[in-house]
């Protein structure tokens, strides 16, 4: 809980929106819980809360806000959200994937489902031998659609604090070196030389490591998962900081 006399609690609720949307990431990731716990002022904002931020973008702020209200003021929520029926964020295909349900998902903060989806939006990009296998070749990413993947990173991104998502795990990759042995521990896929067993042994939640997801189970190899993290739609954006 916040205490009383937190400088943060003495901002009117417009002024913290401001910092939240434009200050620096230490300052916004410092009102990460005053935001929920003024949740009910928020809310008294309607729709504009969001006037502030790109819903064709990734600001994990704006997902914050949104996961806020699907926690303790839903029906903010649905005025928000009630004339986008797909989700506020925007989201783009060139395979005509329907990202509602994934989206709905990652509001709810239900993971583990949002990881399924993902998976299996992959092995649909990939093709129909993918489905029919269960699982995506190295050799098939390359033809992967960039717009795609792209809206699966933007998503993830988005409702997770900017926590999770493929350019995530790059970033996280090449602070390693390129080394992948180190990466797995780092995001929790491993342990002690061991693979994190799938899928009751992994953290469905916010309070997971920095890149944990979208696991996307088949990527414990590393032909497939570097192949994914050098595609072109995802080089960009792995040097970009949220």
């Amino acid at each position: 809980m916040l205490a009383s006399n937190s400088p943060s609690n003495n901002l009117s609720v417009e002024e913290l929106l401001k910092r939240f949307s434009n200050g620096s990431l230490r300052q916004r990731r410092s009102l990460i819980s005053v935001i929920e716990t003024r949740a009910a002022e928020i809310a008294g904002l309607g729709p504009s809360v969001l006037a502030s931020f790109d819903p064709e973008g990734d600001q994990w702020q704006a997902g914050w806000i949104l996961q806020v209200f699907q926690r303790h003021q839903p029906e903010a929520l649905k005025i928000i959200i009630d004339n986008q029926s797909k989700g506020w964020f925007t989201c783009f295909s060139s395979a005509g994937i329907d990202y509602e349900p994934l989206q709905g998902n990652l509001l709810a903060e239900n993971f583990e489902e949002a990881d399924r989806f993902t998976s299996s939006v992959l092995r649909k990009l990939a093709g129909k031998s993918a489905e029919k296998r269960g699982y995506v070749y190295f050799s098939e990413v390359s033809s992967l659609p960039e717009l795609d993947l792209i809206t699966l990173d933007r998503l993830w991104i988005a409702y997770s604090l900017g926590k999770f998502g493929f350019s995530v795990q790059a970033r996280i990759l090449d602070s390693l070196d390129g080394r992948y042995d180190r990466l797995w521990p780092r995001i929790g896929w491993k342990a002690d030389g061991v693979w994190t067993r799938y899928p009751g042994s992994f953290d469905w939640s916010l309070k997971a490591p920095d890149g944990h997801m979208p696991l996307v189970n088949q990527l414990r190899g590393v032909r497939l998962m570097d192949s994914l993290l050098n595609h072109p739609a995802l080089l960009s954006r792995r040097q970009f900081i949220s």
